[in-house]
């Protein structure tokens, strides 16, 4: 019932660019929208409010709306894998031409739903933020409640290792995620997606998996001519919420990546270049209204590094110059410095 609530009340709201996830005040937040009354997003889900939703529902709703979450999650990753699917093919090209830019850029023009792939990893990201919310919320509140053990816990998440077994890694998480502490792969995302009915082999799977991290790679340039991709300075984020787009690809390539026993970082790092190498090309289009909003996306793949456990910020700097991203901060933060200056 609550799920419910959440989900249709105020988190479908996020993809007409009416509410955003604002990082800045750690809550959704309306915006305002001519000859539009609607609710103001942040009087239910700021920082006090999930907290009073954590002491009325405890852990045991708060698993229960997880679970919730976690259907439309993979209802979407599902809808992802058939869209992967249809455009199998020209993928495997993409992927093939990762050295060669221009070709991939090329193949990748020829991708049928890009779009409807961006969409729903935004999607999948508002609902991952608003769940790291709860589930940050539950922890302050059960650390209230019952420090010692909470104490236990974490000592127990301090105890995982790249060293440690899968399934003993999966157990330790699902265990601390009960009490709100964040971990490296969501255990419920794990859980979530492996009982979805494949009539594909392991193998296979894996394959779609793959093409699926390109498919989102290669889209990214796309957002750039979007005049709702303009990043908000105040609220951190972007007007049609794609800055949730990189805890989407964290989180599913973390849980998918786990669930096929392969190296997460390795694959994420291969994400990264992909990702690199195409929002570099928009740097030579000449159509100005194709690249409107560039420092805004670019942006997004500061939130990829800043957001993974398995990333870091060198990683990033062979495919695509950190000076790119320091002139991307300085670009979108101009109206501000102008203001205050």
């Amino acid at each position: 019932m609550g799920g419910a609530r959440y989900l249709e009340s105020l988190l479908r709201q996020t993809s007409a660019g009416i509410i955003i996830h604002s990082p800045a005040v750690r809550a959704f937040v309306t915006m305002p929208v001519e000859n539009l009354q609607i609710f103001n997003a942040e009087e239910y889900s700021d920082v006090s409010e999930l907290h009073a939703l954590a002491e009325l529902i405890g852990p045991y709703g708060m698993q229960h709306l997880s679970e919730h979450l976690m259907w439309h999650i993979t209802s979407q990753v599902n809808e992802l894998k058939k869209l992967v699917v249809e455009n199998m093919d020209i993928l495997a090209q993409v992927k093939s031409n990762l050295r060669k830019p221009n070709v991939m850029t090329q193949f990748a023009k020829r991708l049928s739903s890009s779009d409807n792939v961006l969409k729903r990893m935004t999607i999948i990201g508002v609902i991952l933020n608003f769940r790291s919310m709860a589930q940050e919320a539950l922890r302050d509140v059960l650390s209230g409640h019952i420090p010692f053990l909470m104490g236990s816990i974490q000592l127990l998440s301090d105890i995982i290792s790249p060293a440690t077994d899968t399934k003993d890694m999966l157990a330790i998480s699902e265990l601390t995620s009960a009490a709100g502490a964040s971990c490296q792969v969501d255990p419920a995302l794990v859980i979530a997606l492996s009982n979805q009915k494949n009539d594909i082999s392991a193998e296979e799977d894996y394959r779609l998996t793959t093409l699926l991290m390109v498919y989102v790679a290669v889209s990214l340039p796309s957002l750039a001519s979007d005049p709702m991709s303009l990043y908000n300075q105040e609220h951190e984020g972007h007007r049609n919420n794609i800055h949730c787009v990189a805890k989407a690809i964290n989180e599913i390539a973390a849980a998918l990546y786990t669930i096929h026993k392969k190296d997460v970082q390795q694959h994420l790092k291969e994400f990264l270049v992909f990702a690199s190498l195409s929002l570099l090309q928009i740097g030579q289009e000449t159509d100005k209204l194709l690249v409107k909003n560039r420092e805004s996306i670019y942006l997004i793949l500061h939130m990829l590094i800043e957001d993974s456990p398995f990333l870091e910020m060198d990683m990033l700097e062979p495919s695509f110059p950190y000076v790119l991203l320091r002139n991307a901060f300085r670009e979108v933060y101009r109206p501000i410095m102008m203001t205050t200056g």
